[in-house]
C-alpha cells in the first residue's frame, strides 16, 4: 500500500472514531456506551485454508456450472471435469448446462444434460407434469425483497421454491465430487476434509451471497456449525487469481494475434486439450481416472505476470451467462498480493440477453400470444427451439457471410397452424421482417446481420459500461484487460472490446476461457487472503439517535424521551461506498442492553449506493439486514454491561462476532440480509 493510501485510509478510520459521543440507537432496547472505533487485524476470521485435505470449488453459472478440486498437498495440480455425458456436439462439454428436473411430486430428478435429455425425451402430455428449470440464477440478482421464500417458476408454469432448487443443484454437484474425490483415493472420502468454494458475480448484494450460503446449508454441503467450511469466491476475482498464473502459450493476446472468428486456428480454445505448463515438473503420481482432468499450475508467476510491476493496474470483464462482472485490480509486490481499485460493477448484461431478442424476434414474427402459449403447452419443444439457437448463436462473426439456420420443431410447425389457422411460413411472409427466410427444410433462415443485431443491445450495454469505467480516475493507465466467462468466446464481442480500447491497453483472452473462473476459484479456495483490500460496493451503517442540535437537525426528527431531546433516523456510517477494506479489517462498536435481562440485542442494518447519508428515511437508503446478538447465558452484575460488536467488511461477505465485556465471552452474532 502506498503512502497515499495510508494516509487517506487513516483520514477515513479517523473520521469514524470519533462520531458524535452522545448518540443512542433508535432501538430502544439498546444504547452506545463509548465511541466507536476501527481496527485492523489480519488473522481474525480470515479462513487460513490450509486445514482441509481438498479445495472443491463449484461455479454455479447462469447458463452452464461444473466444478474442479485440488487436493492441498499438490495445489499445482488442479482436476476439473473433462466431460459431462451427453454434451453437444460442437460444444465443450466440461461444464454442464445449469437446468434441472424435478419429478411429477417435486423431487429431484437430474441435472444438466441429463435433465435436459430426459425431459426432451418425455411425452408431451407427460412433460407438462414435470417440472424443468434452467437459467435461474438470475433471480437472485433481480429480485428486490429476496428472502428464503422467494419462488421460481418451471417450465410448466409451476412455482417451486428456488432455495429448494438451489439446494438440489448443489447437492448434486457435492455428490458427483464426493465420489470422484472417493474414487481416486480408493476410499470414502469424509466431505469434513473438503473445503467448499462456490463462485458468484462481485456485483450481487448481500441478500444473494447469503441465500447461496443457506441453499448450501439446505443442501448439507456444510453446516451452520462450521460455516468456515464453505467459502463464497467472486467470480472475476477468481478469474484475476488464476490469470496471475497464465504462461505465454496458455492464452490469446488479441492485440499480437491475427486471428479467426477471435482466435487464431492454432488455438485450441475450449478445445478440451489440456494446456500443461511445466512438463519437466509434471509430477507421475497425479491421481487421474477417465472422467477428470488435471492442469498443472505453477506456484511461481506466470510470465504474462512477469510483466507487471509494483503499482500496475489491470481490468478483469467477466463476461457470464447472466451477467457481466467489471474489477480493477493492482498489483503488490513482492507478494504478488492483489488490490481492488475499484468497486466491482457491471449489470445484467450476459449473454442471456441475446436469447431474449431472440424470443421478442419470434414474438415479433409468430405474436407473443403464440409464443407465451408455446413455452406453456409445448415446453420441452420450446427448450429444444432454445438448444437449437444456442448452437447457432456461437456461429455468429463479424465477418460471417453464410447465412445461419435454425431448426423449429415439428411441434412448433404443428402448434401454430392450430393455433393461428394457417402456417408458419404464411406467418414469415407476413411478417415485417426482412432477415429471416423460411427454409423448405423446416428452418427459419437468418442473415448474419439479423443474427448479430440480436447482440447489438447486450454488447452495447457491455462497452457503454466499460467506456464509462475507463472514464474513472482509478482505472488509468490500465496495462491488460483480461477478457474471460463463456460470453468472452463471441468474436462480436471481442472486435466491439478492441474497437472501443483502440490499443489503450492489451486484451488477453486465456484458454479454456470458460473454466477460468472455475480454476481460480480452487486458487483462491487454497489461499483466500491473496486478495488484500476490497472496495466496499456499499455504505453500511446503523439507524441511531443522535442528541438534537437548534437549526441543524429537521424539527420533524425531533423525539424527545424521559425528558432528552433526540434526533431520529441518523444513518450512523460503518463504511462508505467505494472506501478501501483491507481483509480482516473490522469496524467496532460498544453498546449497552437497555435492561439487563436483555436476552437477545437487534440492530437494523442500512445501506446506501452513496457514499454518504444522514438519515435512513433519505431516498436510496434501504434497510438490508438485521444483526442479532444472542447475550443470553452471559448475564453480568455490571452496572452498564458493555458489548462490543465487531462486522468485518474485507471478505466477499460481511462477517459479525462480538464480545461480552464484562465476561470475556464471545457471544452469538449474525447478520440476517434475507429477512427485511
Amino acid at each position: 500500500m502506498t503512502e497515499k493510501d495510508t494516509a487517506t485510509e487513516n483520514i477515513i478510520t479517523d473520521a469514524m472514531a470519533n462520531p458524535s459521543p452522545a448518540k443512542s440507537m433508535g432501538d430502544p432496547g439498546i444504547t452506545p456506551l463509548s465511541p466507536s472505533h476501527t481496527q485492523q487485524n489480519d488473522t481474525d476470521q480470515v479462513p487460513s485454508g490450509l486445514s482441509f485435505d481438498v479445495v472443491v470449488a463449484i461455479d454455479f453459472g447462469t447458463t452452464s456450472s461444473g466444478y474442479a478440486y485440488a487436493f492441498t498437498k499438490e495445489p499445482e495440480c488442479i482436476h476439473t471435469m473433462r466431460r459431462w455425458e451427453g454434451g453437444d456436439p460442437g460444444v465443450s462439454n466440461q461444464k454442464t448446462p445449469t437446468t434441472i428436473l424435478l419429478t411429477p411430486d417435486r423431487k429431484f430428478h437430474s441435472f444438466g444434460y441429463a435433465a435436459r435429455d430426459f425431459y426432451h425425451d418425455l411425452d408431451p402430455s407427460e412433460s407438462k407434469h414435470w417440472l424443468y428449470l434452467e437459467k435461474f440464477k438470475m433471480k437472485l440478482h433481480t429480485t428486490a425483497n429476496l428472502s428464503i421464500d422467494t419462488d421460481l417458476h418451471a417450465a410448466n408454469g409451476k412455482r417451486v421454491k428456488a432455495l429448494d432448487i438451489f439446494a438440489y443443484a448443489l447437492a448434486f454437484f457435492k455428490e458427483q465430487a464426493l465420489k470422484e474425490l472417493s474414487d481416486q483415493t480408493g476410499g470414502e472420502f469424509d466431505n469434513n476434509d473438503v473445503r467448499w468454494v462456490i463462485t458468484v458475480p462481485a456485483i450481487w448484494k448481500m441478500p444473494a451471497k447469503q441465500f447461496m450460503r443457506e441453499a448450501a446449508y439446505k443442501a448439507a454441503l456444510v453446516s451452520r456449525e462450521n460455516p468456515e467450511q464453505l467459502i463464497i469466491s467472486l467470480e472475476p476475482e477468481a478469474a484475476s487469481i488464476y490469470c496471475r498464473k497464465l504462461r505465454l502459450h496458455q492464452m490469446v493476446d488479441l492485440g499480437t494475434h491475427t486471428t479467426q472468428n477471435g482466435f487464431s486456428p492454432t488455438d485450441n480454445v475450449g478445445s478440451g486439450i489440456t494446456q500443461v505448463v511445466s512438463p519437466g515438473h509434471a509430477k507421475e503420481h497425479v491421481r487421474r481416472n477417465r472422467q477428470s482432468r488435471t492442469f498443472l499450475v505453477e506456484n511461481v508467476i506466470g510470465e504474462l505476470w512477469s510483466e507487471l510491476e509494483e503499482g500496475d493496474r489491470y481490468v478483469v470483464v467477466d463476461c457470464g451467462g447472466g451477467t457481466v462482472d467489471l474489477t480493477v485490480h493492482q498489483i503488490r509486490l513482492p507478494e504478488g498480493h492483489l488490490k481492488e481499485l475499484y468497486k466491482a460493477s457491471g449489470g445484467p448484461y450476459g449473454s442471456l440477453g441475446i436469447d431474449y431478442e431472440f424470443e421478442k424476434l419470434l414474438c415479433k414474427i409468430f405474436g407473443q400470444d403464440f409464443i407465451d402459449q408455446f413455452k406453456i403447452k409445448r415446453p420441452a419443444a420450446w427448450v429444444d427451439l432454445m438448444i437449437a439457437f444456442e448452437s447457432r448463436k456461437r456461429a455468429a462473426a463479424p465477418d460471417r457471410t453464410n447465412p445461419l439456420n435454425i431448426n423449429l420443431p415439428f411441434s412448433f410447425i404443428d402448434y401454430y397452424k392450430k393455433f393461428r389457422g394457417h402456417s408458419v411460413e404464411h406467418a414469415l411472409r407476413k411478417s415485417n421482417v426482412d432477415f429471416v427466410k423460411w427454409s423448405s427444410q423446416g428452418m427459419l433462415r437468418m442473415s448474419p446481420d439479423a443474427m448479430n443485431s440480436l447482440f447489438k443491445p447486450t454488447i452495447d450495454h457491455i462497452i457503454q459500461h466499460l467506456t464509462e469505467l475507463f472514464e474513472k480516475p482509478e482505472v488509468s493507465n490500465i496495462k491488460f484487460l483480461f477478457l474471460v466467462g463463456g460470453f468472452a468466446e463471441s468474436p462480436l464481442l471481442q472486435q466491439a472490446v478492441q474497437n472501443m480500447l483502440q490499443g489503450r491497453s492489451r486484451i488477453i483472452i486465456p484458454h479454456d476461457v470458460g473454466l477460468t473462473i472455475l480454476k481460480g476459484a480452487v486458487l483462491f479456495g487454497l489461499d483466500p487472503s491473496i486478495i488484500k483490500v476490497r472496495r466496499s460496493p456499499l455504505t453500511y451503517g446503523v439507524g441511531v439517535l443522535n442528541r438534537f442540535v437548534e437549526g441543524k437537525h429537521p424539527p420533524e426528527k425531533l423525539l424527545v424521551k424521559d425528558g432528552t431531546r433526540w434526533c431520529t433516523d441518523v444513518f450512523d456510517t460503518f463504511i462508505a461506498a467505494d472506501q478501501s477494506v483491507a481483509l480482516g479489517e473490522m469496524v467496532k462498536r460498544s453498546y449497552t442492553p437497555a435492561k439487563p435481562s436483555q436476552q437477545v440485542i437487534v440492530i437494523h442494518v442500512y445501506c446506501a449506493e452513496k457514499e454518504s447519508a444522514v438519515f435512513i428515511s433519505e431516498p436510496g437508503v434501504r434497510k438490508c439486514g438485521t444483526l442479532r446478538l444472542d447475550v443470553s447465558g452471559t448475564e453480568s452484575t455490571a452496572p452498564r454491561r458493555e458489548i462490543q460488536t465487531l462486522m468485518q467488511f474485507g471478505d466477499t461477505e460481511i462477517r459479525a462476532m462480538a464480545v461480552d465485556v464484562s465476561t470475556g465471552r464471545t457471544v452469538k452474532a449474525s447478520i440476517d440480509f434475507l429477512s427485511c
